[in-house]
C-alpha cells in the first residue's frame, strides 16, 4: 500500500518538493480524478491512485516517494454530455495543463477521440478504448533554478529575427549532424555568432511549447512544423530536444544572453490541438471542457471557434487565465525567454458581454499583463488580427505592445511591383504609421514592420512567383493566401534569364532596404538575407523537408554562382542593419511631422520631395502614375539624443524611391553643402560612399543624378562637410 497525504491545491501540476511530489489538477465539474503512474522505461500503466482531497476545484494528493523522472497522466470522470458541453472519459489518458516535460513525441491513433469515430451520430456516443499505449506520458521534473538573468534591449533599438528550431539549423554545415534540428544546435557557437554577424538584437522563434500534429496532415504523410497546435503550455517540444529537455533549452537561451542577443518565443494560447467538437481529447477537454473552452450558448457540444483551428480557450475564466499567466511567468522565470510574439492575439482581449463578443484594450489577461512584475518587463508583440467579428485590430492593442503590421507589409509589396496610386500609403509606412499607432503615447516602434513572415512568401518566392504552388501540401492548390502582391517578373519559378535574374536581385534589395529605413521595428524572416526559397509554397505549415530548412548555400558553395548571390545578399542586409544602428534619424523615438526646423540648416524634422527637388505637393500625392519621391529625415534641437547609442550625426538623411519603370532624374534639394549617397540598390555590388558633390555651392544648387528604375537611393546631407562612411 503506497502513503498517502493530502497535499496542497497550490501550485497547480506535479511539484517536486526534494523529497516528493505533489500533484494538483484544476476541474470544476469532474466527479472524480485518478492520477496514473507508468514505468519510466515501458510506459506501462504501473498504478492508479485517487485523488481523493478536493479544495477550491483543484484534486489533490502528495506521494512521498515519487521522484523527477516518474511518468504520469490522469483519468477523469465525469458526466459525458456533450450537449452540455460535458466531455469527461477516463479511458482516455490526459496530459496534465501543467506539465514541464513531456515523455516522447506524439503518436497519432484515433484512440485520442473522446467519441466513437465509427459511430453515425458522432461525438454523441462514447469511445471507451484506452488510448494510454499511443499518449505521450507528463513527466515529474526537478525544480530547476531559473536563469535570473535578461538581456534587456529598449523597444526602439529592436531588430527581430524570425526562425525556426529545426529549420535554422537542421542543413547547417558546421553544426554536428546529430544535433541539427534542436535547441542544443540552435545554441551552438556557430548559430550565434551567425546572429551576431548579421546584427539582429532579437530571436524569434516559431512555437516551441508541446504541440501535437493534426490527425489529417498524419494521414497524408505530413506534420505540422510551424507548431501552432498547442497542447502543453509548460512543455518544451520533445521533437526539438536532442537528450534532456529542459537543461538544453536553457543553455540555449543562456548561450544567446551572453552574446547580448534576446530570445522571444511565439505562443499560441488561443486555442489547443483538441480541434472542435469533431476533434480528439489530449487534456483539457478531458479535464474540464466546460471551463477551458468557450462553447456555443445555445447547445454548448459546439464550440466558439475565432482561431479558425477549431476551439478558442477561454481566457474569460479565472483558472484558465491563471494557466495562460503562470505559463508565461514559468518560460520567463525559469527558462529565461525576453518576450513573446501572441497568435492571433485578439482572441485574448475577447471578452462577452451581453451577448456581445468584443474585442477590449482592458480585459483581464492585459490587466494581469500589466499590473505582473515579472511580464511587465518583457517585450508584448500582438498578432493584431483574429477570424472572428470585429477580430481585425491592429493599432488597438495597449501601450506597451508592439503589433505585426500588415499594412506596412501590403503597401512595401504594391509599391515595388509597381502598383499606381501607392505613395501615400507607402509614406504612411516609411513614417511609422502614425496614422495607426500614434495615441495612447504609442510611439514609432510599436509598428512592427514585416515584408514576409513565416506565413506566406519567403522574400526570394516574392520577385519569383505570381501564382502559389501548394500542391506538396496536399490540398490541391487550395490553401494559403490569394492575395500575395507578388510578381514573377517575366517567367514564373526559377529561370536562366540573366535580366530577369538581375531585375529580381534588385527588388530584393529594394525590399530590404525599404524595411530597414522605415520608422518601427524591423522584422527579417530567417533566409531572406540568403535568397530562400520554398518552391512557391506561400502556406509551408506541414513542410517538414528541404523546402523549409534553409539551404545555406553561402556556407558551402564557395565560387558558385548561387554563394555569390547569397554571399551579396547576406551582406546587403548586414550593411543595412548596420546603418539603421549608426544613424539615428532612421530610428526615432517620437512621430515628427516637419513641425520642429533646424536652427543649423533650417530643415524640418520630416519633409518629402518630388523629383524636381521641391515639396510634394497637393497633385503629386494625388497623383496615381507618380512612383518617384523621397523622404528626408533632418536632425534639429528637439532631436533625442539619447533615443540610440552613438552614431553618425547627419545634417540629414534623403531616402529616394523609384518603382518607375525607367529612369528618374532627381534634382537634389537646394542646400548649401554636400551630399554623399551611401545606397544604391541599382549597383549589383552595393558600393558605399560614391560621392555626389560639386566644388562649389552654384553645382550643387542644380545637382541632377539618375535614379535607376525600380531601384532605391539613400544620400547623407552635411551643411559644410560630411565623413566617409566605413562600413
Amino acid at each position: 500500500m503506497r502513503k498517502l497525504k493530502a497535499g496542497k491545491p497550490y501550485p497547480l501540476g506535479a511539484t517536486f518538493d526534494g523529497q516528493g511530489t505533489n500533484f494538483a489538477l484544476f476541474s470544476a465539474h469532474a466527479s472524480k480524478v485518478e492520477l496514473c503512474l507508468f514505468d519510466a522505461t515501458t510506459e506501462q500503466e504501473l498504478e492508479r491512485i485517487e485523488l481523493c482531497e478536493y479544495t477550491d476545484e483543484v484534486w489533490h494528493v502528495y506521494l512521498p516517494d515519487v521522484k523527477p523522472g516518474c511518468l504520469y497522466g490522469y483519468r477523469v470522470h465525469g458526466p459525458y454530455e456533450p450537449h452540455s458541453g460535458h466531455r469527461f472519459n477516463p479511458a482516455k489518458l490526459l496530459l496534465d495543463p501543467y506539465a514541464k516535460q513531456l515523455s516522447r513525441s506524439f503518436t497519432w491513433s484515433n484512440k485520442h477521440f473522446g467519441y466513437d469515430p465509427q459511430s453515425r451520430q458522432q461525438d454523441l456516443i462514447i469511445d471507451l478504448r484506452d488510448n494510454s499505449d499511443v499518449m505521450p506520458k507528463c513527466v515529474v521534473s526537478e525544480t530547476i533554478k531559473g536563469l535570473g538573468n535578461h538581456i534587456q534591449i529598449a523597444d526602439h533599438d529592436t531588430i527581430i529575427y524570425e526562425a525556426h528550431v529545426k529549420g535554422f539549423t537542421q542543413n547547417h554545415p558546421h553544426i554536428d549532424a546529430e544535433m541539427r534540428g534542436t535547441f542544443k544546435a540552435l545554441g551552438q557557437p556557430e548559430a550565434i555568432q551567425y546572429f551576431k554577424d548579421l546584427g539582429v538584437t532579437s530571436v524569434e522563434l516559431l512555437p516551441v511549447q508541446g504541440f501535437f500534429d493534426e490527425s489529417f496532415l498524419r494521414e497524408k504523410g505530413l506534420k505540422n512544423y510551424w507548431g501552432y497546435n498547442s497542447i502543453a503550455f509548460f512543455a518544451p517540444e520533445p521533437r526539438y530536444c536532442h537528450q534532456n529537455q529542459l537543461v538544453e533549452f536553457q543553455q540555449m537561451v543562456e548561450n544567446f544572453h551572453q552574446a547580448g542577443l534576446q530570445v522571444i518565443l511565439d505562443v499560441v494560447y488561443n486555442h489547443t490541438a483538441e480541434g472542435n467538437h469533431l476533434g480528439p481529447t489530449y487534456c483539457f477537454k478531458g479535464i474540464d471542457n466546460l471551463s477551458y473552452y468557450r462553447l456555443e450558448q445555445e447547445d454548448k457540444r459546439f464550440y466558439i471557434n475565432h482561431s479558425g483551428c477549431g476551439n478558442t480557450l477561454n481566457l474569460n475564466h479565472p483558472r484558465v487565465l491563471q494557466l495562460v499567466m503562470d505559463s508565461l511567468r514559468y518560460w520567463v522565470d525559469v527558462m529565461g525567454v525576453d518576450g513573446f510574439r501572441f497568435d492571433l492575439a485578439p482572441i485574448l482581449g475577447r471578452k462577452d458581454y451581453q451577448g456581445n463578443d468584443s474585442f477590449y484594450q482592458h480585459a483581464s489577461f492585459f490587466a494581469a499583463l500589466r499590473q505582473d512584475p515579472t511580464l511587465a518587463n518583457v517585450k508584448l508583440i500582438a498578432e493584431p488580427w483574429d477570424i472572428g467579428h470585429g477580430g481585425y485590430q491592429l493599432g488597438h492593442f495597449p501601450s506597451g505592445w508592439l503589433e505585426w503590421n500588415d499594412r506596412f507589409r501590403d503597401s512595401v509589396r504594391r509599391f515595388w511591383r509597381g502598383d499606381d496610386g501607392m505613395i501615400p500609403e507607402l509614406a504612411r509606412r516609411l513614417h511609422g504609421s502614425a496614422d495607426i499607432f500614434e495615441h495612447h503615447g504609442r510611439r514609432p516602434y510599436a509598428s512592427v514592420n514585416m515584408v514576409t513572415s513565416h506565413d506566406g512568401y519567403t522574400l526570394h518566392d516574392l520577385v519569383t512567383y505570381e501564382k502559389r504552388h501548394n500542391h506538396a501540401n496536399g490540398e490541391e492548390n487550395r490553401d494559403g493566401h490569394n492575395h500575395n502582391y507578388s510578381r514573377n517578373y517575366g517567367a514564373e519559378g526559377e529561370t536562366d534569364d540573366s535580366e530577369i535574374i538581375q531585375l529580381r536581385q534588385q527588388q530584393k534589395r529594394n525590399i530590404l532596404a525599404t524595411l530597414f529605413l522605415s520608422q518601427g521595428t524591423p522584422m527579417l524572416l530567417a533566409g531572406d538575407e540568403v535568397n530562400h526559397s520554398q518552391w512557391g509554397n506561400n502556406n509551408a505549415y506541414c513542410q517538414d523537408n528541404e523546402m523549409t530548412w534553409l539551404n545555406w548555400h553561402c556556407l558551402t558553395d564557395t565560387g558558385s554562382a548561387n554563394c555569390d548571390a547569397d554571399q551579396q545578399q547576406l551582406q546587403f542586409v548586414q550593411k543595412l542593419i548596420q546603418l539603421r544602428k549608426l544613424h539615428p534619424l532612421l530610428n526615432r523615438l517620437n512621430y515628427q511631422h516637419g513641425l520642429q526646423v533646424s536652427a543649423k540648416t533650417g530643415l524640418q524634422d520630416l519633409s518629402w520631395f518630388n523629383c524636381h527637388g521641391e515639396p510634394m505637393t497637393e497633385d503629386n500625392w494625388h497623383n496615381k502614375a507618380l512612383k518617384c519621391f523621397a523622404m528626408m529625415l533632418a536632425e534639429t534641437e528637439a532631436f533625442e539624443p539619447d533615443s540610440t547609442q552613438d552614431g553618425v550625426q547627419d545634417d540629414a538623411l534623403l531616402i529616394i524611391f523609384n518603382a518607375h519603370k525607367h529612369t528618374s532624374r532627381f534634382q537634389l534639394p537646394k542646400l548649401p553643402g554636400r551630399w554623399t549617397r551611401i545606397i544604391n540598390t541599382a549597383e549589383p555590388e552595393h558600393s558605399l560612399a560614391c560621392m555626389l558633390t560639386a566644388a562649389t555651392q552654384q553645382s550643387i544648387d542644380t545637382a541632377l543624378i539618375d535614379i535607376a528604375a525600380y531601384s532605391c537611393s539613400v544620400l547623407t546631407y552635411s551643411q559644410y562637410d560630411t565623413q566617409e562612411l566605413n562600413l
